[in-house]
């Protein structure tokens, strides 16, 4: 990936109602940008929802797009996060297929990133992992040589560090 086109994190504070995601959506759109994240919840005030965004894109744009999504009527603020100091978090559930042998070389990978397993079967187990995406890439590439049968990620959520707010 060069360097114009990089991930960026972005936390957004949105008015809670029908059709600001889709407006949202359409700003990333317009200015080429790919979501590979999209996590949306209430924030504390019921009103109001929190959504951070992971995206690819063209870091010279990206100024000019949180400049229109800022001027969105359902945004209260967006801001990007990329090369802050923040909590980052993301949860995925793998699926690998094991057997008798590899069933012990597979927990103590597991252990070692410290998953937790949430199902056994004869043929499969599956984790649940958490932590920074790269943690999570990891772990699946450990997997890999068993057969990863499954990943399903919940995308990544941050928050601000101490008393900031996030997103403002």
């Amino acid at each position: 990936m060069d360097d114009s086109q990089k991930k960026h994190n972005i936390s957004l504070y949105v008015e809670n109602k029908p059709g600001v995601t889709i407006r949202i959506a359409l700003v990333f759109a317009r200015r080429g940008y790919n979501l590979e994240s999209f996590v949306g919840s209430p924030a504390q005030d019921p009103r109001y929802s929190r959504i951070n965004i992971e995206a690819t894109g063209d870091s010279k744009t990206l100024h000019l797009m949180l400049e229109q999504l800022n001027r969105l009527v359902d945004v209260i603020h967006a801001r990007e996060y990329t090369d802050e100091d923040v909590i980052q978090k993301e949860l995925a559930l793998i699926k690998v297929r094991c057997d008798n042998e590899s069933r012990t070389e597979i927990l103590q990978i597991s252990s070692a990133f410290k998953c937790r397993n949430v199902d056994i079967s004869d043929t499969t187990m599956t984790f649940q992992v958490t932590g920074r995406s790269t943690k999570i890439d990891a772990v699946r590439k450990m997997l890999d040589k068993f057969g990863v049968l499954e990943v399903v990620r919940t995308g990544k959520v941050l928050i601000a560090r101490g008393e900031e707010e996030t997103s403002w």
